[in-house]
């Protein structure tokens, strides 16, 4: 079972790899262009200094995976509602890392005394819906063709969990 824990600016490296590997290879990142450190780095501070969680999970000190969450919108309607992301190394899928980084932030969540969380899938991705769907989220909306990646049009997919 990987160990879940804060991120430190030290995993910042396999964060921006991980990142990377999805933006060049997966419909999880809607981006074609990779991350610099520097991004990934303003994009940690910004969390943290907002009292979001940016975490990590890690076995034998080996980043496997991260996980955050921040503004669902912008707006002051929206405070008690939080998006999340979450993204594990090729090599470490099916080994629980998503499952335990997702109880993590639903925990953190939960402490911040947030009411809902809500992640945006794309639709083709089966593992991450089931893994949601296991974790007691529902699917409360799917937009289709709302993105483009790998000149084929994606459909997103919004899950819920109220907390």
């Amino acid at each position: 079972m990987p160990i879940i824990r804060d991120a430190i600016e030290s995993d910042l490296p396999a964060i921006l790899a991980i990142t990377n590997e999805a933006i060049a290879n997966t419909t999880a990142v809607w981006n074609n262009t990779p991350a610099t450190l520097e991004a990934r780095t303003a994009w940690m501070r910004e969390r943290q200094a907002r009292g979001f969680p940016v975490l990590v999970a890690t076995d034998g000190g080996k980043v496997l995976g991260f996980a955050s969450f921040g503004d669902f919108r912008p707006f002051e309607g929206y405070l008690h509602t939080v998006e999340h992301s979450i993204y594990v190394a090729p090599e470490a899928q099916g080994r629980g890392v998503g499952k335990a980084l997702l109880a993590a932030l639903v925990e953190r969540a939960r402490a911040l005394g947030k009411h809902v969380i809500v992640g945006g899938i794309e639709a083709g991705n089966t593992a991450s819906i089931a893994l949601h769907t296991r974790a007691g989220f529902v699917e409360t909306g799917r937009l289709p063709e709302v993105g483009q990646k790998f000149g084929r049009w994606l459909d997103l997919v919004f899950m819920q969990r109220m907390l």
